[in-house]
């Protein structure tokens, strides 16, 4: 990690919602922004700030993520989601989050990533998938 890497950096990143951002679940009169949608653009907007101030052959996993989901969206609008870094605790990063669409504040809630070596993680990954193909 660089020593850019400091508690107050902040990202916004816009996205439309389209059809695959939303439910279905109650018909197309209904569709709106949901919430693994909201978590995933989240995570990605954590994840594109990060990458700006990570060294090369690093990259980042989430690891915990409290959201609430205060409002609808509806299917075509735009959703706006700014991620602040509260937190750098070794590899440990804090993220506060808010969403917002033309109307309403739609969601905030805390996330956490973990720094990781890219090289690392895929031989622990290969040595955890030798592992499972012997237990079965």
């Amino acid at each position: 990690m660089k020593s850019s890497l400091v508690a107050g950096l902040t990202a916004t990143r816009r996205y439309e919602v389209d059809k695959g951002r939303t439910i279905g679940f109650m018909g197309d009169e209904a569709r709106v922004y949901n919430t693994p949608a909201l978590i995933y653009d989240m995570e990605v907007t954590a994840r594109d700030l990060l990458l700006e101030h990570s060294d090369a052959g690093e990259d980042s996993v989430g690891t915990r993520v409290e959201v609430d989901h205060l409002a609808p969206t509806l299917l075509g609008q735009w959703v706006e989601i700014t991620v602040t870094i509260e937190e750098v605790k070794g590899p440990g990063v804090t993220f506060s989050f808010t969403a917002k669409d033309s109307l309403d504040n739609i969601g905030k809630g805390v996330h956490k990533r973990f720094v990781v070596g890219v090289e690392q993680t895929k031989a622990r990954l290969l040595a955890k998938a030798e592992k499972a193909k012997s237990a079965s």
